[in-house]
């Protein structure tokens, strides 16, 4: 790892005020979001038709501008306390693990020193990151906004692990991927990481610029659940 230090200035905020607390279904404090696009934004109106003909069986939605830090320090080290301390929350330590609370703050575990914090509680806003830099001041470690690298999508219902089973080639049974369990794979072509957060309840999170082909591909693997068996068209999605 690559020591990286940070610098910032002595006015940093606490982490209850570095960000307005703010829910996906609210606006934001900041007057630039009525601007914000999300990556699967164009495709709500097909996951929404999606969901709606899933039933208990499947539905799919987008999380957008969902809060992603990575942190980056070796475990044990000064910067690694550093982290815990400003997030609250005990670093993972082996693969798939996960921390915290999956319906608020919560880190992913994605290699021996790189761990991915999300809070799917609000949107992300200017300074996620203040806090972290200052206590990694003359440290080695990082702490990045990585907010707009990926989208989450989120995929619930009965069968929810039948559609990823068809293009996921990790083995998703839950005595291999239990509820809590996240890990790096590929959802057919797109590399993805897969969060079991809850049951029947599974996050996929493609880079942004994937985001289009991840959705319609979870749609086409979601078809045979639906009521009628087909997605819906463009045309009926649109909006």
């Amino acid at each position: 790892m690559a020591d990286t230090t940070y610098s910032t200035p002595s006015t940093a905020q606490s982490p209850s005020t570095a960000a307005t607390q703010t829910t996906h279904a609210g606006a934001g404090s900041s007057g630039l979001d009525d601007l914000r696009v999300s990556p699967a934004a164009h495709l709500a109106g097909l996951m929404s038709e999606a969901s709606a003909a899933g039933g208990r069986s499947v539905g799919l939605r987008e999380l957008p501008f969902t809060v992603q830090i990575g942190l980056r320090a070796q475990p044990d080290s000064a910067s690694w306390k550093s982290l815990e301390d400003t997030f609250g929350l005990r670093l993972p330590r082996g693969v798939g693990e996960v921390t915290g609370d999956p319906e608020a703050q919560h880190v992913l575990w994605l290699s021996p020193d790189e761990f991915l914090a999300v809070d799917v509680s609000r949107c992300q806003e200017p300074g996620e990151t203040i806090v972290a830099e200052a206590g990694l001041e003359g440290l080695p470690g990082q702490a990045v906004d990585l907010s707009a690298n990926r989208t989450i999508l989120e995929l619930t219902g009965e069968k929810a692990r039948e559609v990823l089973e068809k293009s996921c080639r990790a083995d998703l049974h839950p005595r291999a991927f239990g509820v809590g369990t996240a890990i790096v794979t590929a959802l057919g072509p797109v590399p993805v990481i897969l969060h079991h957060s809850g049951e029947d309840k599974y996050r996929v999170y493609p880079r942004a610029s994937f985001a289009d082909f991840a959705v319609r591909w979870l749609l086409d693997g979601m078809a045979e659940f639906l009521v009628d068996g087909q997605i819906p068209g463009p045309e009926e999605g649109a909006g």
